[in-house]
């Protein structure tokens, strides 16, 4: 593998930590990292906070200092744009015509802002936040004070928004939902948000929609549906973000909300991988997830490094399992003198409980759906993350009164830890049960490390007395193949499942599905 080159394309953070990775797991190949922006990879959290208003420089922006990637010999080609993917060749097709030969290739390509289509959406003065030179272009403006309008209440509109009036401009915030961030946090909760703002003098206009831009060269002011014209000086749009995937159209990747990937961040083409916020990525207790996040780039990065060093040949590999990518989604946000950290993923929910002072705004609240976690969010509460993020893991049902009451340890709701290897616990399933005897076994932790996934206890109990339940190594043997990396593995154990002659408990332990099997509750 020494003379093997892996590309990255993407010089983001996902990329970087990807790049670093490689190295890290012992890869002697050639590292090039291609970024179409002339800066070398950066965060963007501070985009849209502290950089922003001025408080921290360069320094705090960049994820390394420059001199670090000729000591890791990582080739990093900036202001380079990649216009063509073509995995026949395994070729990459650079502006210009330079074409670079792969043995694996990383997209960590990103995301752009999602741009509003309406009348007046040309005249000038009117911003977008996503890169580095984006927010460099608004902080300048922002220093020359004015009124702004903010469109869209969503993450980077409200942060924006908190930026500015701490700057000491007049703000307005448009949104059609009936709360910032409705979405993501539903009514109850939103609706601390818009308090939070009003608190800080922000104008917030909700249940508003915006029909136009007006104004003469520059935006002047901005049309909103119940007919209002709001006057301002400058605007900033915030409606959300599209996943940059158009290196995997056309290319046989397949492109649905993002480069669609399996857990081990692989596309349908073999040796072509994807991370950060343009990967739609399986996830065991999500399903297909992209998450648009600093903490998903930071973590997904590295394990699609580590997963592309595995190979079906054993002299083509440096590493030989995969890892899951299992990690449970997580971000942050600091408005104000408000910070939150949000753990878990709530699309469709119950019901929201919340412990602690919510009027206070030092609280933590809790997505529910049959009485287990689907996501939580802890405001001006800090380390608590773990307990949370074991909670939501676990998938186990909670008592709400014991959850909503500040005084129950939240590690009295959670799970201790696992601690056993994969092998112990493989070891501990190689007897089949003897057919009408139950025989009497401790609840069996999660097999690791390739996984994090705790299932619920009560179901992995059920299913070891009343099931024949294999490790990963007995499936490889029962799909006849001989290494993880081996596609056909991989779609013999898929179609399995599928057709229902093998259930899916998590990444590493599965059980066989008879007919005469007594059904399994989730």
């Amino acid at each position: 593998m020494s003379k093997q080159t892996f590309i990255i394309v993407g010089a983001s953070l996902a990329g970087a930590k990807a790049a670093e990775a490689l190295r890290e797991h012992g890869f002697e190949g050639r590292v090039v990292l291609v970024g179409s922006e002339p800066q070398r990879p950066y965060l963007r959290p501070p985009l849209s906070k502290e950089y922003l208003r001025g408080d921290v420089g360069l320094e705090k922006v960049y994820v390394y200092e420059e001199p670090f990637y000729e000591a890791h010999a990582i080739e990093l080609r900036t202001s380079t744009t990649v216009e063509r993917v073509e995995p026949n060749s395994s070729e990459v097709v650079c502006a210009g015509g330079e074409r670079l030969r792969y043995d694996r290739l990383l997209l960590s390509t990103g995301a752009q802002p999602r741009r509003l289509s309406i009348p007046g959406a040309g005249l000038g003065e009117i911003y977008y936040l996503r890169s580095l030179a984006d927010s460099e272009r608004l902080r300048e403006r922002l220093s020359r004070g004015g009124r702004l309008v903010v469109v869209g209440a969503g993450w980077i509109g409200c942060e924006v928004a908190a930026s500015a009036r701490q700057m000491g401009l007049e703000v307005t915030v448009i949104d059609p939902a009936s709360v910032p961030l409705e979405l993501v946090l539903g009514v109850e909760i939103g609706a601390i948000y818009r308090e939070i703002h009003a608190d800080h003098g922000v104008q917030v206009l909700l249940g508003t929609g915006v029909e136009s831009f007006e104004g003469v060269g520059t935006v002047e002011r901005v049309r909103v549906s119940d007919g209002r014209a709001i006057e301002c000086d400058f605007v900033v749009v915030g409606v959300g973000a599209t996943p940059s995937t158009q290196l995997a159209a056309g290319s046989g990747i397949v492109v649905k909300d993002g480069i669609v990937t399996d857990e081990f961040l692989q596309t349908a083409v073999d040796g072509v991988f994807a991370a950060g916020d343009v990967a739609n990525a399986r996830h065991p207790l999500f399903g297909q997830l992209r998450v648009e996040h600093y903490a998903n780039a930071l973590n997904q990065g590295p394990a699609a490094a580590r997963n592309m060093l595995g190979g079906a040949d054993a002299s083509d590999r440096v590493l030989d399992h995969p890892i899951a990518y299992d990690r449970i989604p997580y971000f942050y946000s600091d408005q104000y003198d408000v910070g939150m950290e949000y753990s878990g993923h709530a699309t469709g929910w119950e019901e929201v409980v919340s412990r602690g002072d919510v009027e206070g705004r030092a609280f933590i609240a809790f997505w529910l759906r049959d009485q287990r976690i689907l996501a939580a969010m802890n405001v001006n509460v800090w380390d608590v993350t773990d307990q949370i993020q074991a909670l939501i893991r676990s998938r186990l049902r909670v008592d709400r009164d014991r959850l909503a009451d500040p005084d129950t340890p939240l590690t009295e709701l959670a799970p201790e830890p696992c601690t056993r290897d994969a092998e112990s616990v493989a070891a501990s399933l190689e007897s089949k049960p003897v057919p009408g005897k139950v025989a009497k076994q401790p609840p069996v932790p999660w097999p690791r490390p390739h996984s994090r996934l705790e299932v619920e206890v009560e179901d992995v109990v059920r299913a070891l007395r009343g099931h024949q339940v294999l490790s990963h190594a007995g499936l490889v043997d029962a799909c006849g193949a001989a290494h993880w990396a081996d596609r056909s593995f991989t779609q013999a154990l898929g179609e399995a499942v599928s057709t229902g002659r093998v259930r899916r408990l998590g990444d590493d332990l599965y059980e066989i599905a008879e007919p005469s099997s007594p059904a399994r509750t989730a």
